[in-house]
């Protein structure tokens, strides 16, 4: 007697004699598998051990409209025991990257088992995967709440190349059924606690859902791991991550969706040339940087949420709940790729049906945004580069001989003493009373402030004070204050605006970064701005109405620190993300990622881990400390922004040029701060670099004056 056992897993028949005893004088043979079902066409099959007979190798044949696909010609003798493995055919629409990182070449992705061919005159990856992710659920306990359950992993599949990239192997789903149109899904390491994003969102403190209310329904994929989301009401599914990518490691961490629809909007901050995604292979990195808007350039805020619309017009939104660098590839499966250096990864689906339900289910959230004050929604008026106070006289007197509406003038940073915060240039003596002049005429008036302090000058007081209060950013493990450098001269070195790098080395002075995280901080900020509205010098006081904060991404112009960077790792990550000017490193434009911030518990945090939060940090404080000393709404504008900095603050799209494609993409700007829920926003009317054309000007005027957020400004020396 023979008895054959056949199992079938993951294109693999296990075909296992577990008795033959039995000579069969007939010579029996399985010559033909049939195989149902199957998504593609077979690309291969080999058969082991290698002695099926001389009709090897087989015969392929596959059906597309009923999923069949046929081996023929093989010689399996009965009483023996095969292998027969198949690889499929991959639709290049359907290939996952393997090797997003630096340099891909065949080498690299084949040490990764994946599968390399490259296309000509294509945006798909040559590197791909060519099997499932090594993780399955082993336990799972399901109740009316959600669910919890732990992976395992197959370490025999895992092919990292270093420990930093090594796939963690005591990870944790929780899925939390918090509302009926809202659900979480998060994945942790249970045995090592992850940094976890410390910004608060409005969850219910018991999940408050029932099985017969809820818009969706989730069902898990065993092995491989994955998990699916699905709208109730249509059957579509929204969400389904069981894909070939998923890892979870200490620095690289990655998990693809196949998506609805093509329809997908948001995710930022970029320059994106429209505000539907194209899904032709394009890959946006997020990382809060000083960098103007442009085109796969990360800028100023960092804002992982995105809407779907599905083919039936039902929408619904998606934000990941994580703040390192990371970056978002978008295919045409449709499908979308996380990657990410570091935490957790933390999901929130609204289910609108709507998009105005999805924005409104958002902004529950992460909170509604700002009311801004009446005299905001008015024309402003700025720009860098006014020589002195009379010049800004001058400009108001001309605008009302001209009979402009004009609600606000702004005074950027050459009211200071060579760019320092809480100074005042003797250039602006009569600033103060200017202010007091045009606010008893109805208008408004708001400054700026910038995070850096200036730590090179003589009798500077609120550098002294930051000091006292313990309020910078240091060096991890010591009490050393880490400096870079910013826009400041040296207190006997006159220092042009852009200069070269070589001249801030040499003479810019040293900025120290306060961190905002911390209560003595915070107390701080609202200490000093209390001083510039109400400065024991009446002369010197500045009855602002609104506050401007700049350069909170935080920028630098010196990469880092003065004297470097001590930690390659976290500057240079194992996986660097598609961000601007990537082979760079993270410290481009940023403090050193090593640099040590405390929360506000006294819990140490990593800037990075945080640095894409610095401007957020920074938000909440400024309002607070404006509403304090003027008692009324006022208005906060800031540059660095990620989810729920709308509870405090408009946004302005940054330093953009004067050209006539910034008119629609500004419009797309303003329509995804929308959907961030930052809706006070804006771009620079006629455009911050460059001359403006007198056309383009007036065109753009037109335009701006339907922007929430409507404000003529541009830089120094342009018209």
């Amino acid at each position: 007697m023979t008895t054959l056992l056949f199992i079938i897993f993951q294109n693999v028949l296990e075909v296992t004699a577990t008795h033959s005893n039995y000579n069969d004088t007939n010579n029996l043979k399985f010559e033909v598998i049939k195989i149902f079902g199957l998504p593609q066409e077979i690309a291969s099959v080999s058969v082991s051990p290698n002695d099926a007979g001389p009709g090897y190798p087989p015969q392929l044949a596959y059906d597309p409209l009923t999923k069949v696909a046929l081996i023929s010609g093989l010689q399996l003798e009965l009483g023996k025991s095969y292998t027969i493995k198949w690889t499929l055919k991959v639709n290049v629409n359907q290939r996952f990257d393997c090797y997003p990182n630096l340099d891909p070449t065949k080498e690299k992705c084949e040490a990764l088992g994946c599968t390399w061919e490259e296309i000509p005159n294509s945006r798909a990856p040559s590197c791909y995967y060519s099997s499932s992710n090594p993780y399955s659920i082993a336990n799972v306990n399901y109740s009316s709440d959600g669910i919890v359950a732990t992976l395992g992993l197959d370490s025999s599949r895992v092919r990292a190349t270093d420990n930093h990239t090594a796939p963690i192997s005591t990870l944790r789903l929780e899925v939390i059924y918090h509302l009926n149109n809202m659900l979480q899904f998060k994945i942790s390491d249970y045995q090592n606690p992850r940094y976890e994003v410390p910004v608060p969102l409005n969850l219910p403190s018991s999940p408050a859902s029932s099985s017969q209310e809820r818009l969706y329904e989730v069902a898990l994929q065993i092995k491989p791991f994955g998990i699916q989301i699905r709208r109730k009401s249509t059957g579509t599914v929204i969400w389904d991550s069981s894909l070939p990518t998923f890892t979870f490691s200490d620095m690289f961490i990655q998990i693809s969706t196949r998506l609805a629809s093509q329809y997908i909007y948001g995710l930022g901050e970029a320059e994106h040339p429209t505000f539907r995604h194209d899904m032709n292979w394009h890959t946006w990195g997020m990382f809060t940087r000083d960098q103007p808007p442009a085109y796969k350039q990360n800028s100023y805020g960092h804002h992982p949420f995105y809407m779907a619309l599905e083919e039936d017009g039902n929408a619904h939104g998606v934000l990941l709940l994580n703040s390192n660098a990371m970056d978002v590839t978008f295919q045409p499966t449709p499908a979308l790729t996380y990657r990410t250096t570091g935490g957790i990864l933390d999901f929130y689906m609204v289910l609108g049906p709507t998009p105005e339900l999805v924005v409104q289910e958002y902004t529950e959230l992460i909170g509604r945004p700002v009311m801004p004050s009446y005299w905001s929604l008015g024309f402003q008026l700025c720009r860098y580069g006014y020589a002195n106070d009379s010049e800004i006289a001058q400009l108001v007197e001309e605008m009302k001989a001209a009979e402009m509406p004009f609600d606000v003038q702004y005074s950027d940073i050459d009211y200071m003493i060579r760019q320092i915060d809480f100074t005042l240039s003797p250039h602006f003596a009569g600033l103060p009373a200017l202010i007091n002049k045009i606010k008893a005429e109805g208008m408004r008036f708001i400054i700026i402030l910038d995070p850096a302090i200036s730590a090179n000058e003589t009798n500077y007081a609120p550098y002294t004070r930051g000091l006292e209060k313990d309020i910078y950013i240091k060096r991890p493990g010591t009490n050393d204050i880490l400096y870079s450098k910013v826009l400041y001269g040296m207190p006997s070195i006159p220092l042009p605006v852009f200069v070269f790098l070589l001249f801030f080395q040499l003479f810019a002075a040293h900025s120290a970064f306060p961190d905002f995280f911390r209560n003595s901080t915070v107390e701080w900020w609202k200490r000093e701005i209390l001083e510039v509205y109400n400065n024991p010098n009446a002369s010197l006081s500045l009855k602002f109405d609104g506050l401007w904060i700049d350069m909170n991404e935080p920028a630098v112009f010196v990469n880092g620190a003065v004297d470097g960077c001590r930690n390659d790792l976290l500057n240079n990550p194992p996986y660097m993300p598609h961000l601007g000017s990537r082979h760079l490193g993270l410290s481009y434009k940023s403090l050193c990622l090593e640099a040590q911030q405390y929360l506000a518990d006294g819990t140490p945090v990593r800037h990075f881990d945080v640095h894409n939060i610095y401007g957020w940090s920074q938000t909440k404080p400024t309002l607070e400390a404006l509403q304090s000393v003027t008692q009324e709404r006022g208005i906060v504008i800031t540059r660095s922004t990620y989810p729920s900095s709308g509870r405090w603050s408009g946004h302005w799209l940054g330093d953009n040029t004067a050209a006539w494609d910034q008119l629609p993409k500004s419009i797309v700007g303003m329509l995804e701060f929308s959907l961030f829920g930052i809706s006070y926003t804006g771009a620079d009317i006629c455009g911050f670099f460059q001359d403006s054309e007198y056309e383009l000007c007036l065109r753009w005027m037109q335009l701006g004056a339907f922007y929430p957020f409507s404000r003529n400004h541009n830089g120094k020396g342009t018209r």
